[in-house]
């Protein structure tokens, strides 16, 4: 591979051809580290709940918060980046929201998921939630075929069940246990 197509290929996001997806690729950017922003910020307000020990002189969310703020500024940072970038493109085509979201239906997905998981384990239990998660994040990516349902299930049962005794029994730590536990 020659050195030209090398950098062809590591920069070919950054040279679009066409105004219109360039304008989507820094909404697209916009919108994930604003949502990422308010992640961050409702972790570094939790953060400050953490409890304090007598070997900590400035608090147990003392250095949680310290990376969140680090990480909440980088986000601001990108977000004025890619609004310029946004603010200099011309205006977007009818419909380029659309064919974006279209494009990324499967990640969105998943996400969706995982926010559903995130809310479903004090409600469920560790063990359940995570079953729950494996087998339809598995099926949402596209398992089918009952070879590769039996193989999903397999590996959710073990990540659920197993990791679960793996904390409970080895490292001695209570996952969240739900009303079925």
């Amino acid at each position: 591979m020659s050195p030209q197509s090398s950098s062809q290929q590591t920069r070919s996001s950054d040279r679009v051809a066409d105004p219109d997806t360039r304008r989507a690729h820094a909404l697209a950017h916009l919108v994930l580290n604003g949502t990422l922003v308010v992640l961050f910020a409702a972790l570094f307000v939790h953060a400050g709940a953490l409890p304090s020990s007598m070997w900590e002189p400035l608090g147990a969310g003392s250095f949680p918060r310290l990376i969140l703020a680090v990480l909440i500024m980088i986000n601001l940072g990108i977000m004025v980046q890619e609004w310029r970038r946004y603010r200099s493109e011309t205006a977007a085509a009818p419909g380029l929201v659309k064919r974006w979201l279209w494009r990324h239906r499967l990640a969105l997905g998943v996400l969706a998921l995982f926010t559903l998981y995130i809310v479903g384990v004090p409600a469920l239990g560790f063990r359940l939630a995570s079953l729950l998660f494996l087998i339809l994040a598995q099926l949402a990516l596209g398992v089918r075929r009952p070879r590769s349902l039996a193989i999903a299930m397999v590996i959710a049962v073990t990540f659920s069940f197993g990791i679960d005794w793996l904390f409970r029994d080895v490292f001695i730590i209570s996952l969240p246990r739900g009303p079925f536990s």
